[in-house]
């Protein structure tokens, strides 16, 4: 899988861009562009085609216009890659108050994020430890440090919170994509797969030979129905760091009682 990074972009241009300070304006006579038109076209694209069909040229025939008149908007991918990216972060919901407090707002954000990755999987193939300095994204961190703000963590550790579940969401979500997207890159369903490996099973999960993996990958198979389920693997990890976070909040907690 290709990887982009954010922010390769010239920083001035970027920031502008993201920013709106110096939007530009079609020219009379000519197809209405913008740089909203432009960006919503490349998310089109790489929500259809994924982030390798997305260049200048595959956005401009989705407008039906000239390469070039993008150049006009849009400075060229890198900028392009970043205001796609703070665009769709401002798809997330932020409701005010979540049921559950801390936890179940954290569990909300989650939530948000794991469904932002199954509409945009493209959004797998940026990364973003160089952050997009827009303001959607700034909006979604601010939400999500606001989860926790108030519980007894510090600034440090409430960062670390964020990006402790959304590191884990990031990290299920490539895990059900993948799954998602198995069928049509290799042409078998998982059925037609475990069908093509069934003979060769019992070479392999010999209890007798091993006991663990047999008993416990049979278990699994029954009761997930698969091999892998990134629905439980999502539900059961996202519990799990939850119950985590609960215990360094109660810890601290602790530390701070009289």
């Amino acid at each position: 899988m290709t990887v982009e990074y954010s922010g390769k972009g010239d920083p001035a241009r970027s920031l502008a861009l993201l920013w709106r300070t110096s939007e530009r304006t079609s020219r009379k006579g000519r197809p209405e562009l913008s740089v909203e038109r432009i960006v919503r076209a490349a998310i089109d694209v790489a929500d259809a085609e994924g982030l390798q069909a997305l260049s200048m040229r595959r956005v401009a025939e989705r407008l039906g216009v000239g390469t070039m008149s993008l150049y006009t908007y849009v400075p060229g991918k890198p900028e392009l890659f970043d205001v796609m990216l703070d665009t769709v972060y401002g798809e997330t919901a932020r409701p005010e108050d979540a049921p559950g407090g801390w936890r179940g707002r954290l569990e909300q954000i989650a939530r948000e994020n794991w469904a932002l990755y199954l509409r945009h999987p493209w959004l797998l193939q940026i990364a973003a430890t160089r952050p997009v300095l827009g303001p959607n994204a700034t909006a979604k961190y601010d939400y999500e440090l606001r989860a926790v703000d108030g519980i007894g963590l510090t600034d440090l550790e409430m960062d670390s919170v964020i990006t402790l579940i959304t590191g884990f969401v990031h990290g299920a979500a490539r895990g059900a994509v993948e799954a998602a997207q198995a069928e049509s890159q290799t042409g078998m369903t998982d059925e037609q797969w475990w069908a093509a490996h069934a003979p060769f099973l019992s070479l392999i999960a010999d209890p007798g030979r091993f006991p663990t993996a047999a008993r416990v990958g049979q278990a699994a198979g029954e009761a997930l129905n698969a091999a892998y389920s990134p629905e439980q693997a999502f539900e059961f990890g996202l519990q799990r760091v939850l119950d985590g976070i609960e215990a360094l909040v109660s810890q601290r907690a602790r530390l701070t009682s009289p």
